[in-house]
């Protein structure tokens, strides 16, 4: 059993920057959330431009794979940079991408930028993404704190996105898990979890009866956190297993 939901929301700007989509193929299941970079008009459709190109795909050829899930992520630069080429809109048209792949058996995941993804199993946190960001970087060699990386002055200096041209793939893909049960992943933007703890995540996953309380108590904690603060766009689905 698939259960979902999705908020997303401006935050404080203008506009919203973010995107997702959901899409079917046969018994497996594509998540994609991505946040756009480049101002109104460039970002939102990056991020648009990448989600709905994978997602008619894994409509077509879907699969729950390491081969299907490099593809996403390579279809999807592809299409950015022809539409990019198409513009003349290179410096305005990026965007992060975090894909989780799922079918009866098998659990798989990538991505690329700050969008992170959340593995919980059985209510408990049991990895997360890692950011390809200058924070993150920072952390690896062990000049900053894991909680500092919030608030970090340096935190939206990405050193990977998609739409920039590469010699060699620079999305990151974890290993594959095997479904037992009691799995449940949080694909969220960087302007959602800049304003929730992972403790907090957990504590009100195990009161949850479904991905939509789980999103609803999430994002009353990321609005109270951020109000007043300049907040960005922020993006949330949700997924049990």
């Amino acid at each position: 059993m698939f259960s979902f939901d999705i908020l997303s929301s401006p935050g404080e700007r203008d506009y919203n920057e973010d995107y997702t989509a959901i899409e079917r193929h046969g018994d497996a299941y594509c998540f994609v959330l991505a946040d756009g970079l480049g101002g109104h008009g460039g970002g939102d459709e990056a991020s648009r431009i990448v989600c709905e190109s994978i997602c008619d795909d894994f409509s077509i050829r879907g699969a729950v794979n390491e081969t299907y899930l490099s593809r996403c992520f390579e279809l999807g630069q592809q299409v950015l940079l022809a539409q990019q080429a198409r513009q003349g809109r290179g410096m305005e048209m990026k965007t992060t991408l975090a894909v989780l792949l799922a079918d009866s058996s098998r659990i798989q995941w990538g991505h690329i930028g700050d969008s992170r993804i959340y593995y919980f199993q059985n209510k408990k946190l049991r990895q997360r993404t890692l950011d390809h960001s200058v924070p993150q970087m920072l952390v690896a060699a062990g000049r900053l704190k894991e909680k500092q990386i919030r608030g970090h002055a340096d935190r939206n200096r990405l050193l990977r996105v998609m739409g920039v041209e590469w010699d060699e793939p620079q999305y990151e893909i974890a290993q594959p898990i095997a479904r037992m049960g009691g799995e449940a992943f949080l694909l969220c933007s960087d302007g959602f979890w800049e304003w929730i703890q992972e403790k907090n995540m957990q504590h009100m996953l195990k009161k949850a009866g479904s991905p939509k309380e789980w999103l609803q108590e999430m994002e009353l904690a990321v609005k109270k956190n951020g109000c007043g603060k300049h907040m960005d766009n922020y993006t949330g689905i949700a997924v049990f297993l």
